[in-house]
């Protein structure tokens, strides 16, 4: 499930409802479909579209989107550090990005023109969008994986529109995990612990 964490405030929120509230004002999509007891072990590209093929639907016709696909992202990614350096910094699209996680972790970083910069990690059975035109960045976990269906209005894709003097350096790229403290005000928000 989901993670939100609002660094600035020291505030992480878990339960659904309250991700659901929270990150409804900012335009933002949250929804949760299982996904051990749909898919099997190791399941291909067209598995994954296949059995989500009702939901993508329903997607498609919500957000104006005309295509989807499955994105596989691990430490054998050839080029892997210059594909995820083209989106670790605070940048735009002209389309709202949209991804539902089969399987990994990763975190978006979302800065609101109206809001408090907050993290979204996500892992398996998460699914959010990042509206257009909305500043934000997104960072693999340590585990370095992300397998990800993928909506898009234009059949060729969107590219990052970069913003000048982004915030991205001033804060971490670091997932929560399993062992996160995110309530002690005496630590750093984002320190894990084992």
């Amino acid at each position: 499930m989901a993670r939100v964490l609002i660094q600035d405030q020291q505030r992480t929120i878990t339960d659904v409802e309250e991700i659901r509230q929270f990150l409804e004002p900012f335009g933002i999509w949250y929804e949760h479909w299982p996904t051990d007891e749909r898919l099997p072990e190791n399941p291909t590209d067209e598995q994954i579209l296949e059995e989500f093929a009702p939901e993508i639907e329903t997607l498609k016709q919500r957000g104006g989107f005309v295509t989807a696909d499955v994105i596989n992202v691990n430490p054998d990614t050839p080029n892997l550090d210059a594909m995820l350096a083209k989106f670790d910094k605070e940048h735009t699209h002209a389309e709202d990005e949209v991804r539902f996680t089969v399987s990994g972790r990763g975190l978006f970083h979302i800065h609101p023109d109206d809001g408090p910069v907050f993290a979204v990690e996500v892992e398996s059975g998460d699914l959010i969008n990042v509206p257009r035109g909305t500043r934000h960045w997104f960072n693999l976990c340590q585990e370095r994986h992300i397998r990800c269906i993928r909506l898009f209005e234009d059949p060729a894709g969107w590219t990052p529109e970069y913003v000048a003097d982004g915030v991205h350096t001033r804060y971490e790229p670091l997932c929560f995990g399993p062992n996160y403290i995110g309530t002690e005000k005496s630590v750093d928000p984002i320190i894990e612990v084992d």
